[in-house]
Parts: structure tokens; C-alpha cells; sequence
């Protein structure tokens, strides 16, 4: 992905010439918000969406940040300061939230001192993994990988992991490649581009209501993609996150500099938000904006839980800005005199909101003066949708088409789970994915991610696919093809169950007896429901009448 045109990337890598140490040029470290360098960068080159990839193709689903959790990202960047933040976040998410921190580091010699802080901070090392590539911020949330699950179920379940990217709103070269290096070299997972300038930290999403489920975006998103209406922005983001996207007015930029949404709401489960309450300006009209989201919000039925939000010294210091990972929230403390007598106060809105989850404070005053605070620093790693079992999406055959006998089809699919596959089955429908009584391939090798399959002489307008793949420990998950495919072959033989169909042998008679003893309803020959003596009789008739 190249998100910079020629032009602009010889500006930015003039602007962001890097010294010997690695360190940018000028503003090290990064605020979140844009630095007078860089809005004169883009006053002279406005930042243009990259050339766009299709969208995922299937059915999508975005996890929220409260469902299970992988891992944390983090890039490790910034003052001693802003370093120490990412350590002590290290140590809880890897042992009270069990999950996994992915550190981007510089070169090795950034990996060595992020390893003896986050160690030094407590954190379990052996769920710290790291990847030399550089970054020019800390602001990870912006620029990061956001997650989908694609080739999902109806009801939303299964389905693999993939990234949904965009053209960062900041000139940094390296921060925007990012998704790239993690999708492509790290994680060899499906990527699509988005063709929309954005921050990741002005989207927040819940997951209820499958499959409208909602997000949410200030109109901030409005003014950097002016070549776009707002009904084409929320049709984008609908056609690659599968999400139906609300926008909010921003804060005006006085006030926050980002005028990103995670300043000042979260989701924290599918009918529960928190939002900022303004408890020292309460008729400005940043605090009308926030009691207009509480008053919408609350008329969908949702617990809206408010925390205090003020500023001081021209910093928004606020409460929602926070990371929840499993069964861990982590949410800012400050030392500013104005902002700190409301610690104990979102500490308990907090605690209100999720009595079943740990929260810990973690004092964020040396970053919050830089326009963010600890949701802007990290990306959340969903878990695999399929838990401890493996999940397979099947990516070709998913148009209806007609496919002639004899002829060959390949078959391919992708796997994610948290160990690898190593065996798949395939399996034939013919009456529209009800039963799948026919086997293609058994015990094959689930890594190849293809099979050539020969298309049998049956006639039918129903045909579906089943993948079964394994792993090691013996987990299952399956895929169904998206749509009925037409067999140009003869009738149908219903006792024909197994190779070479068209003739019926003893192998079919095993076949069957294997599905009646397995209590497998593709032996349920008189479709009453149920497995009894019936059905052989059926079975048996249907036999003796060979096939047509």
C-alpha cells in the first residue's frame, strides 16, 4: 500500500528526514495531534485516500473491544515517560488480562530496551512478542490494523481474521505502512484498503444487533475526505466493516485537537457505553454534544454510564480514553491539579459500569498533554472466532455457476485458529447444504489450501460444499460455500454415497451404514427426523432400484 502520492512522499520524507539515531527531525516525540510542521506539510499537499482494494467479499463481521481478545499492539515510541506507561500496561494485559502484547519496536536496540523495561514492569515476557519495524509515533490506534472477521456465518459466527486499512491522517510515512508489514510479513492475513483519509481513533463500534450492528465517527471524517458525500463514507465503511456508521458533531478543535470520538465515548458492551460528562462547563456546547450522544444512546436502551471530563491548560483530560482487553480495563489517573479530584469519581462510574471486570489506574499525565492517552496508544488483536477450535473460510465456488461433469474445480480456503490446521474433509451436498452425504476428499492436507476436484456425473440445482478442517488436537471447524451450485449431470441417485458415483456397490452400503451408526441425519432416508429401522428399509428400497 502506498497511501503517499509522488509529490507529497518526497515532502514528508524531507520533513521526516530521519538522524543517525533514527529520531524524526523535529517534534520527537509525536503528539497525536498534527505539529505546525505538519500542517503546513498538508496545507501544501493534502493527504489524498490511496487507490482502494474491493471490499472483503462474504458476510463481515467488526468485533468490539470488549469481546475476546488476542492481544494488545503497542509501538514502542516516545519519552521516558510515555515509556513507562507502556510498560505498566504491558504488565497488566499480559497477567490480568491475559492476553498477549505485540511491541513494534526500531531496530534491535530498541527490542533490548523494551524488553528490560516491560520485564523490569512485571509483565509475563512469555506473551510479549516483538517486531522490528519502524514507526514514526506512538499513536498506534490511529494508524493500526482494524480487524474484521470475514466469510462468517448467518448468525455472525466463525469466520477468519482479516484487516480492514486506511490512509493515515498524518503525514508519517512509516506509521502508515504499518498494516501493511503486519498483515503481509508478520501475520499472513487478508488485508483490504479502505479508500477513506482517517484516524482509527475517531471509530467506535458495538457489536450488538448482528448484522446491523453499528459504529460510531465524529464529522471530522467528513472534512478530510472532502470528494466524498457522507452517504458514501458510510456506505464505505458499511461495504468493508459490514457496519452502519453514526455520525456525531466533533468537539471543536480548542478543545480537542484530534476531535476524535475515543476522546470522549467507549462501548463497553453490547448495551452499555460510557461517555464524558463536561462537570465544570457544563453549557458549552462540547458538553451539549456529549448529552445529545447520553440522550441517543439511552433511547436504544442503553446503561449510559458518565464520566467527568475538564480541561486545564489547554488539555482535555478524560476518562473514556481507556483499553479494555478480556476480563482488564485500564483506565488514565492524572496529577493535574484540575483533573485529579475526579480520579476517585470515573474510578467509580468505571467499577458501576463493569462490576465483573478488574480496573486498574494508570497515572497518564505525561502523555494526556499530548493530546491522547491510552486508547490512542494501542490496536486490539481479536481472538480467533472459533475459540480453541479452528475456523475455515472457503473462498472460491461462491457465486451460483454451473459446472459441467468431469470437469475440474479448485476449491481453496483459508484457516485461522490459535494453533495451525493440519487435515480437512470435503463434503457434497445436493439438497442446498441440508445433508452432506457425499465425500470429495478426506484426511487431506488442510496447510495446501486447495483441492482440484473432479465435478461427479450427478444432476442437481442444490449442490453445496463442506469444509471440515482439524488441527493437531483434534478441534474442529467447518465453512459452507456462499451459494447453490448447478451440477450439469445426471439424476441424482440417492443410494449412490459413495465413489465412483453412478454405480452402486458395496461401498455405498458401507457409506451408509457409517452415516446410520455415526447418528448422521444424511441417513435419514425417510425424513421423518429421526434414525430407525425405516430408514435402512428406505435405504435398502432406494438401492435395489439402482440408478437411473
Amino acid at each position: 500500500m502506498i497511501s503517499l502520492l509522488p509529490h507529497r512522499a518526497a515532502l514528508a520524507a524531507a520533513a521526516f528526514a530521519a538522524s543517525a539515531s533514527g529520531a524524526l527531525a523535529f517534534s520527537d516525540p509525536l503528539p497525536r495531534s498534527l505539529t505546525p510542521e505538519e500542517a503546513k506539510l498538508i496545507a501544501a499537499e493534502p493527504i489524498v485516500a490511496a487507490p482502494s482494494r474491493a471490499a472483503p467479499p462474504g458476510l463481515v463481521r467488526s468485533p468490539a473491544e470488549y469481546e475476546p481478545m488476542e492481544g494488545i499492539m503497542i509501538a514502542w515510541k516516545g519519552s521516558s515517560g510515555w515509556l513507562n506507561i507502556l510498560a505498566q500496561m504491558a504488565r497488566e494485559i499480559t497477567t490480568i488480562g491475559d492476553a498477549k502484547v505485540f511491541v513494534i519496536v526500531d531496530n534491535n536496540s530498541a527490542r533490548t530496551s523494551a524488553q528490560n523495561a516491560i520485564s523490569n514492569a512485571g509483565a509475563d515476557m512469555s506473551k510479549v512478542e516483538f517486531t522490528i519495524r519502524r514507526t514514526d509515533s506512538i499513536w498506534i490506534r490511529d494508524y493500526g490494523p482494524r480487524y474484521i472477521y470475514k466469510g462468517v456465518q448467518p448468525d455472525g459466527s466463525g469466520g477468519i481474521r482479516a484487516i480492514v486499512d486506511h490512509t493515515y491522517n498524518r503525514p508519517r510515512p512509516n506509521d502508515n505502512l504499518v498494516p501493511t508489514h503486519w498483515a503481509n510479513t508478520v501475520r499472513d492475513e487478508p488485508y483490504y484498503l479502505i479508500p477513506l483519509v482517517h484516524g482509527g481513533g475517531n471509530y467506535h463500534l458495538e457489536a450488538g444487533g448482528f448484522p446491523n450492528a453499528l459504529g460510531h465517527a465524529t464529522r471530522l471524517i467528513n472534512n478530510e475526505n472532502p470528494g466524498l458525500t457522507e452517504p458514501q463514507i458510510i456506505q464505505l465503511w458499511r461495504d468493508y466493516q459490514n457496519l452502519n456508521t453514526v455520525l456525531h458533531t466533533p468537539y471543536p478543535s480548542f478543545v480537542d485537537s484530534t476531535q476524535h470520538i475515543d476522546m470522549w465515548m467507549i462501548p463497553v458492551a453490547d448495551n452499555k457505553i460510557i461517555i464524558s460528562q463536561w462537570v465544570n462547563e457544563p453549557t458549552s456546547s462540547w458538553a451539549i454534544t456529549s448529552n445529545n450522544a447520553a440522550a441517543y444512546f439511552a433511547s436504544r436502551g442503553f446503561e449510559v454510564y458518565r464520566t467527568p471530563a475538564v480541561r486545564s491548560g489547554g488539555t482535555h483530560y478524560t476518562f473514556t480514553n481507556a483499553v479494555i482487553c478480556n476480563d482488564l480495563v485500564l483506565i488514565p489517573s492524572y496529577t493535574n491539579s484540575t483533573a485529579a479530584p475526579h480520579n476517585a469519581a470515573a474510578l467509580a462510574a468505571w467499577q458501576q459500569a463493569l462490576p465483573d471486570k478488574t480496573i486498574r489506574q494508570i497515572n497518564c499525565q505525561a502523555i494526556v498533554t499530548a493530546a491522547g492517552v491510552m486508547h490512542c496508544i494501542v490496536m486490539h488483536v481479536p481472538a480467533p472466532a472459533g475459540g480453541d477450535n479452528p475456523t475455515a473460510y472457503i473462498t472460491t465456488l461462491n457465486e451460483p455457476m454451473t459446472l459441467e461433469p468431469g470437469s475440474v474445480e479448485f476449491i481453496a480456503w483459508l484457516t485461522d485458529g490459535p494453533e495451525p490446521v493440519t487435515t480437512a474433509d470435503l463434503l457434497l451436498s445436493l439438497d442446498g447444504g441440508q445433508t452432506f452425504p457425499i465425500e470429495i476428499a478426506s484426511s487431506i492436507d488442510a496447510t495446501l489450501g486447495a483441492h482440484a476436484w473432479v465435478v461427479p456425473d450427478i444432476g442437481t440445482a442444490e449442490a453445496r460444499l463442506r469444509l471440515v478442517v482439524r488441527d493437531a488436537q483434534g478441534n474442529e471447524g467447518f465453512d459452507i460455500n456462499d451459494a447453490d451450485l448447478t451440477i450439469n449431470g445426471a439424476p441424482p441417485c440417492p443410494a449412490d454415497l459413495a465413489e465412483p458415483f453412478g454405480v452402486l456397490n458395496f461401498f455405498d452400503l458401507a457409506a451408509f451404514l457409517d452415516l446410520y451408526n455415526a447418528g448422521d441425519l444424511a441417513a435419514d432416508f425417510t425424513g421423518d427426523g429421526e434414525l430407525n429401522f425405516f430408514d435402512v428399509a428406505a435405504y435398502l428400497d432406494a438401492f435395489n432400484a439402482g440408478c437411473p
